[in-house]
């Protein structure tokens, strides 16, 4: 069993990391002052020092009267351009803040930082552009500094850029590939754009052109609420910080730049997002909230009704994309069934999957023998633990059978032993203290691989992580590589890992434009004590003439030989 905390490999003779902090003052968004927690809590870093701004302030309508402020704004074209903006913000956060954490709250932080050296520096100023005078440069090289982290101060430029060993790390809340400028996660709801990503990058004299050292992507929460949309991203980046300072401290520098995430051009509508006009709020936010005016009377209530469809023959997804033959199986009033796993024991090919009853709001886990034309047997339950269940991950190992469901409800992961497989399961043991969805488990010749996707609670940001074992019930150890994945697109589970030929082939979830969108298989290349490598092989989409025209997701695959199943939801009537 391993617990929630995930802390750095002891070395002996390796040192913590030196760290310095850039502030513009003590106050910090709440997710940066976590940040800073994460920082102290590790092994791997300690701050030795903190670089605060100093000289004048920029004028801001903070602290104005009321009158004071109007007078401003009707003096300035840029501000008038830009009021309704900040009337939208302070609005929209005032709505979240009586629901939610509000990641850019400001919080105090004296007391997280006290007793830490502290260097006042008055930057060289051109336009937005920030430089260090040379004895300020002196000063923060005589630190002897691994990493400088930027929460403070503007563009930054010169030799400041190197004053640490590796550079300045630097949070850009938005995803590089698409947005550059901001501000960070609206352009992304005017463009409905289905994914919102976080980078943490080393600054280069190049305008977002840095070194990205960690990368996550999210799905957009699509609407109208700015607020809503940055709680994912701001809150399940929190963690990045550390990772990397752990990765640095334990493999060093060459592992953080090969594990960077692979560049791509960019591909934004516009070369760099401003804040936007008047005109440009008003001409998304009015007709998007007109439309939902609109349609509200003619909504109907709804639910996503999930079946199983079989396909028997020799073609594999893996190899073929070709989606026709599948047929689709109705549950019995009142259920629906999904995340089917294949498993074959003494001559009988078995079905488990989630068995959802709308009457009660939870699922238990089912099964039903597979015959060889794909007939699926009677249904029947085989694990009920009095709450939510799912994903039943079947596995054996060394003569023995044992499930891991997904229990999130529970928060944690539990492993069951088959006492009479496949209709009796005991409770062995909690594997894993958090909340986790659907763990998929690989045994391996000489180990058990657990691809954990852990959940951000505050915002439902999905990391997938990687742990070994060598008994079922064993100790885990962390795959160095963890995460594995921070990206919607595949880092939740989609099925059992299963062998094609010579290749593991590891089935994910697409979550980033609903849940249960979609699915894809991944090649795992490289899966040693020390090395993670996988690549894609292909995605399968709802919908399309030979497959489904009313499929509106499909998100788990199951394949044994002869025989593929799939899940896949249609929006029904409430039942």
């Amino acid at each position: 069993m391993i617990a929630e905390s995930l802390p750095c490999e002891d070395r002996a003779g390796h040192p913590p990391l030196r760290v310095g902090i850039l502030l513009d003052d003590v106050r910090l968004p709440r997710c940066f002052a976590e940040v800073l927690d994460s920082i102290a809590a590790s092994r791997c870093a300690r701050i030795e020092l903190l670089v605060f701004r100093s000289g004048p302030v920029p004028e801001t309508l903070a602290g104005m009267s009321r009158l004071s402020r109007a007078a401003k704004i009707l003096r300035e074209p840029r501000r008038r351009s830009l009021f309704l903006y900040g009337r939208y913000e302070l609005w929209d956060r005032q709505r979240l803040a009586a629901i939610s954490d509000d990641p850019l709250e400001e919080i105090d932080c004296t007391q997280k930082l006290e007793g830490i050296e502290r260097l006042e520096v008055e930057p060289l100023t051109k336009g937005f552009v920030h430089r260090f005078p040379p004895p300020a440069i002196d000063a923060i090289r005589a630190k002897n500094l691994d990493v400088l982290v930027r929460f403070g101060f503007n563009i930054l430029r010169g030799e400041i850029l190197q004053a640490a060993r590796y550079g300045i790390w630097s949070y850009h809340h938005g995803d590089n590939d698409f947005y550059r400028g901001g501000p960070p996660y609206f352009w992304e709801l005017v463009e409905q754009h289905p994914r919102s990503g976080v980078i943490l990058q080393v600054l280069s004299e190049a305008l977002d052109a840095g070194t990205v050292i960690a990368k996550g992507v999210y799905a957009t929460e699509q609407g109208i609420s700015l607020s809503k949309n940055r709680l994912r991203p701001y809150w399940a980046s929190v963690s990045f910080l550390a990772q990397k300072l752990r990765e640095l401290h334990d493999r060093g520098w060459e592992t953080v730049l090969q594990r960077a995430p692979a560049t791509a051009p960019y591909q934004g509508k516009r070369q760099i997002y401003r804040t936007p006009t008047n005109t440009e709020l008003i001409g998304w936010l009015a007709p998007t909230v007109l439309r939902k005016a609109l349609a509200r009377p003619f909504r109907r209530d709804g639910v996503a009704h999930w079946r199983l469809a079989v396909r028997v023959g020799e073609r594999q997804l893996a190899e073929d994309a070709k989606l026709d033959g599948f047929r689709w199986i109705e549950p019995p009033p009142g259920h629906y069934h999904a995340d089917p796993f294949l498993f074959d024991h003494q001559g009988k090919r078995w079905l488990f999957f989630e068995d959802y009853r709308y009457a009660e709001q939870r699922a238990v886990v089912a099964c039903a023998e597979l015959g060889v034309d794909g007939a699926v047997g009677e249904s029947t339950p085989v694990l009920d633990s009095g709450s939510h269940l799912s994903y039943p991950c079947v596995f054996s190992w060394k003569n023995e059978l044992f499930m891991v469901p997904e229990s999130r409800s529970q928060h944690a992961v539990v492993l069951y032993r088959a006492v009479r497989f496949p209709f009796e399961w005991k409770r062995e043991r909690e594997l894993f203290a958090g909340d986790v969805v659907d763990t998929s488990v690989w045994a391996g010749d000489e180990r058990l691989w657990f691809f954990v996707p852990r959940v951000e609670p505050r915002g439902r940001g999905i990391h997938l992580w990687l742990f070994s074992a060598e008994e079922p019930a064993g100790d885990w150890r962390l795959h160095p590589a963890s995460p594995i994945s921070m990206d919607v697109r595949n880092a939740r589970g989609g099925g059992a890992i299963f062998r094609q030929g010579e290749t593991l082939v590891r089935p994910a979830q697409d979550g980033s434009r609903t849940y249960g969108h979609s699915f894809s298989l991944n090649r795992i290349v490289r899966l040693t004590e020390d090395v993670y490598e996988e690549q894609p092989l292909r995605v399968v989409e709802p919908g399309g003439a030979d497959w489904a025209r009313d499929l509106s997701g499909t998100h788990t695959y199951a394949r044994a030989p002869g025989v593929e199943v799939v899940d896949g939801f249609v929006w029904a009537t409430a039942r």
